[in-house]
Parts: structure tokens; C-alpha cells; sequence
């Protein structure tokens, strides 16, 4: 008896960095990248601005504090009198009555070597205790500790009253707590008003990133739609700052496009090929003559291979078509093939005219241009009495071709093999690009080499002609794309 065991559960492995990671803080997504870069910018802003703001708050009250400590001063010193008993006094009171009440933040004092300070009565029975220095006849500010815990902010100058030898030291003094209490106050608001501004620009930038980085997903549902088979391309409304991509992109849906309805024609065309010749042999087969059989089995396998070979030769180009980066030069193979030719016509002592520029080339893959230059040289040599002239030069730019290819116009070549054999009539031009139609049966050769030159030129992006050449032939004329740099 077989026994079921319920299998294992799988877990789920993530594939994708948005399985781990949160859109958020995905570091490869671009939102994550724009909310951080743009948050520590404002971090950064916001907190320079906090501290510019605060430090010129801080400097203004200070600033402001000082001039009423320096106002103090200068009503001492400009009350100030020596009395006839050798002490100072002042011949006015000051205006301000915190000096009178006891601790109540404002102070003032005189102080004379030997001599008991000369204080004002808020300080009651505390006197201030400056730090020892030598001089102080500039004026200067400090803070010391002060009655009832107090921090106090100390204007000071050393002073030489008219009548005195002593040198007298004047202080005004306040609590530093209501200073310091209106620089935290300022600092809160500050702090509270910009971390508001900050979680405001925060969301601005959410929305903006979140609104900005929209187009990119409505090409990401596009995509989707393409793919699966609810749309054939993108639509065109798109900012212009993505438009070139989704144009791009368009060629390359439209390319593929191309190539697939290129593949089911070709596949047809290949399946209709062959099915004539599969017929005349099964019909040959079923009459058990067998002398017979073998000569059209022969015969329709030699038409089957020629289908087979040109399917497949159009089949290549196609799928190396537009290749990035693909680039032959056009020199070395026209030179390898006349080489060859002047081989295997040795006995009609063929004189070949190479009029090439070395910077001649072609936007393609070498074998396909062989085969192109192979067929069209192979048929000047079979026909050519004594002279075969191939050249081959750069082109202007092409409008039509660039408009084709859906972007920019493309460089052309140029390409002509000429012979001086007997030519072709013009009206019997256009039947060689015809597959399998030969106008000479005397002439060796399987009707296919024009048409498959056509093909591949064509498929390509370029052309090919025919025309009288000036030599008494024929003249090919073969246009292909060139490679931009």
C-alpha cells in the first residue's frame, strides 16, 4: 500500500528588491532616492536656517541687553559725586525703581579701594564680587553669580572721579533669566514653526516625487498591456522628458512587431515552398516506377535544398538585423571575394577594378554582406568578358530611410559591380529578382541569387538596382545602411 505524505510547503523566495524592501525605502528606487536626497536637503536647510535665525535672535536681545546694562552705567557715572567725607555718592537717583526692591534683578555698585561698596538697595545686604582684574577703564561685559541663585550680566568700567586718587569700579547688573528666557522662547517658536514647515515641504515632496514619477508607471501598466496582448504599443502622451524613451520603445515593440509577421510569412511561404515538391514525390513514389522516381526525387531535392538555403538565409538576416554595435567594413570583403572569383574564373583571366574607401561601412553582420556581394560579384563574373569594377563610397543622409527607422535620418553606401559582358535588356530587368527565373538555362546557377540579394538588402533597411554600366553590362547598384558614429 502507497502512502501520501502532503508535500513541504514552499516559501515564497523574493526575486525582486520591491519583495524586500518597502517602495519607501527601497534603496534602487528613484522615490526613495528623490525623498532622501530632497529630505536631507531640507533637513539640512531647515536646521541652518534654525540656527542662523536663532544666533541673530540671540545676538539682537543680547545686543539690546547690553545697551540698557551700558545706559545704567552712564547715568551712575554722570550722577556720581565725591562728598566731602571722601566717599562717593550720587546727586540723583535713577530713574528705573527696580533698583529699589530687594532681588529684583536689577543691581548697581560702586566699589573703592578700602571702602565699602556704594550699592543700590536691591541687593540689600549682598554685595557683588567682580572678578579680579588689574584695570577695567574698557568697558566690558561678564556674567557672576548674584543674590537668590541668580545669574547676573555685569556692564563694568573703572572710572577716575575729579576730586578722587581712588580709582572707583562701576558695575550694572540684571538677571540673565529674562534674557535667556525670551532666547528659549524664540527658540521653541523657531523650532515648532520650521519642524511644521519641514513635515510640509515633506509631504510637498512626497506628492511631487509620487506625481512626477507617475508617467513612469503608466508606461509600467503599458508595458504591462503589451504584454499581456490588451495593446500592441504605448500610447504618446507623455511628458517630454520621457517621450524619446517611449518612442524608443515603440521602435522596439514595432521591430518585434515586424519581425514576428516577417517569421509567420516566412513560415508560409517555406511551408507552400515545399509542399509542391512533397507532393510530386509522393504522387512519383505511389507509381513504382523507379527510374523515374529517382530522377524527380533528385530533381525536387535540389528544389527543396534551393527553398531551404534562401528561407534560411532570410531567416539569418532577419534575426541580425539593427544589431547594436554591428559594423562591417566594406573594403576587406569585397577584396576576399574578388580574390576568390579571380581563382575560380582563372581561365577567363578576369581583371578586377577596386575603387573602395577604406572608411566605407556597412550596419550589418559580414556574412550577410558576403552573401549579398558574393551573388552579385559571382553573377558580373559569369558574364564578364575581361573586366569586373566594383566601388563602393558613403553617401549623403537618406530623410526616407531615417523616417522608416522611426528616428533620425541614417547614412547610406553605396555598393556598384559593373562587368562588360552582353547585359540585359531593361525590360528583362525586373524578372531576375524573380526566385528561380533564369534567362539564360545555359549558364549555370539556381535562379536565386538576385532574389536573395533583394531579401537581404531590403530586410536591410537599403535597395538594390539594376542598370546599362557604362563597361557595355550590367551595372547592381546596392544601397545599405551605414553605421552612425
Amino acid at each position: 500500500m502507497q502512502i501520501l505524505t502532503p508535500a513541504p510547503e514552499r516559501t515564497r523566495t523574493p526575486t525582486r528588491e520591491t519583495d524586500i524592501y518597502p517602495l519607501w525605502v527601497n534603496p534602487r528606487s528613484l522615490t526613495s532616492r528623490l525623498l532622501l536626497v530632497s529630505g536631507l536637503w531640507t533637513a539640512l536647510a531647515l536646521g541652518a536656517g534654525g540656527f542662523l535665525l536663532s544666533a541673530a535672535f540671540r545676538d539682537f536681545v543680547e545686543t539690546g541687553f547690553d545697551a540698557r546694562l551700558t545706559q545704567t552705567l552712564d547715568s551712575m557715572i554722570g550722577a556720581s559725586e565725591i562728598a566731602p567725607e571722601g566717599f562717593v555718592r550720587f546727586n540723583r537717583p535713577l530713574a528705573d525703581q527696580r533698583f529699589i526692591e530687594p532681588y529684583s534683578g536689577w543691581y548697581w555698585q560702586v566699589t573703592a579701594p578700602g571702602q565699602e561698596p556704594f550699592r543700590s538697595r536691591s541687593l540689600w545686604d549682598y554685595e557683588l564680587s567682580p572678578p579680579p582684574e588689574d584695570s577695567a577703564f574698557t568697558r566690558h561685559f561678564h556674567e557672576i553669580p548674584g543674590p537668590d541663585g541668580q545669574i547676573l550680566r555685569v556692564a563694568e568700567q573703572d572710572v577716575l572721579l575729579p576730586g578722587s586718587e581712588d580709582v572707583l569700579r562701576y558695575m550694572a547688573a540684571a538677571d540673565a533669566t529674562e534674557m535667556r528666557a525670551e532666547i528659549a522662547q524664540f527658540d521653541r517658536i523657531v523650532a515648532w514653526s520650521l519642524g511644521a514647515l519641514g513635515i510640509g515641504l515633506l509631504a510637498a515632496m512626497v506628492m511631487q516625487v509620487t506625481f512626477g514619477l507617475f508617467p513612469l508607471r503608466r508606461i509600467q501598466s503599458g508595458l504591462s498591456a503589451v504584454r499581456s496582448g490588451r495593446a500592441r504599443r504605448l500610447d504618446r502622451r507623455y511628458p517630454p522628458e520621457i517621450q524619446p524613451l517611449v518612442d524608443e520603445m515603440n521602435a522596439v515593440l514595432d521591430h518585434n512587431q515586424s519581425l514576428v509577421e516577417r517569421a509567420r510569412t516566412h513560415v508560409g511561404n517555406l511551408a507552400h515552398a515545399l509542399k509542391t515538391p512533397l507532393s510530386v514525390m509522393a504522387n512519383e513514389a505511389a507509381s513504382k516506377d523507379s527510374k523515374r522516381l529517382a530522377g524527380i526525387v533528385e530533381k525536387q531535392t535540389q528544389i527543396i535544398r534551393r527553398h531551404v538555403d534562401h528561407h534560411l538565409t532570410r531567416a539569418r538576416t532577419m534575426a541580425g538585423h539593427g544589431l547594436i554595435g554591428v559594423r562591417t567594413d566594406v573594403a576587406p570583403a569585397v577584396r576576399d571575394i574578388a580574390r576568390a572569383l579571380g581563382r575560380i574564373y582563372k581561365d577567363k583571366g578576369l581583371e578586377f577594378d577596386l575603387a573602395l574607401d577604406d572608411d566605407v561601412c556597412f550596419w550589418g553582420e559580414r556574412h550577410d554582406l558576403d552573401e549579398m556581394l558574393g551573388n552579385l560579384m559571382d553573377n558580373a563574373a559569369k558574364w564578364a568578358e575581361t573586366r569586373v569594377t566594383v566601388s563602393a563610397a558613403n553617401l549623403s543622409l537618406d530623410p526616407e530611410s531615417g523616417a522608416a527607422r522611426g528616428g533620425d535620418a541614417k547614412p547610406l553606401i553605396a555598393i556598384i559591380i559593373e562587368d562588360d559582358g552582353p547585359g540585359v535588356e531593361a525590360e528583362k530587368r525586373a524578372a531576375l529578382f524573380e526566385r528561380g527565373r533564369r534567362l539564360d538555362e545555359s549558364v549555370p546557377g539556381t535562379g536565386l541569387g538576385l532574389a536573395i540579394v533583394q531579401d537581404i538588402a531590403e530586410m536591410c533597411g537599403g535597395g538594390v538596382a539594376l542598370d546599362e554600366s557604362p563597361l557595355g553590362g550590367l551595372q547592381a547598384t546596392i544601397t545599405l545602411p551605414s553605421p552612425t558614429d
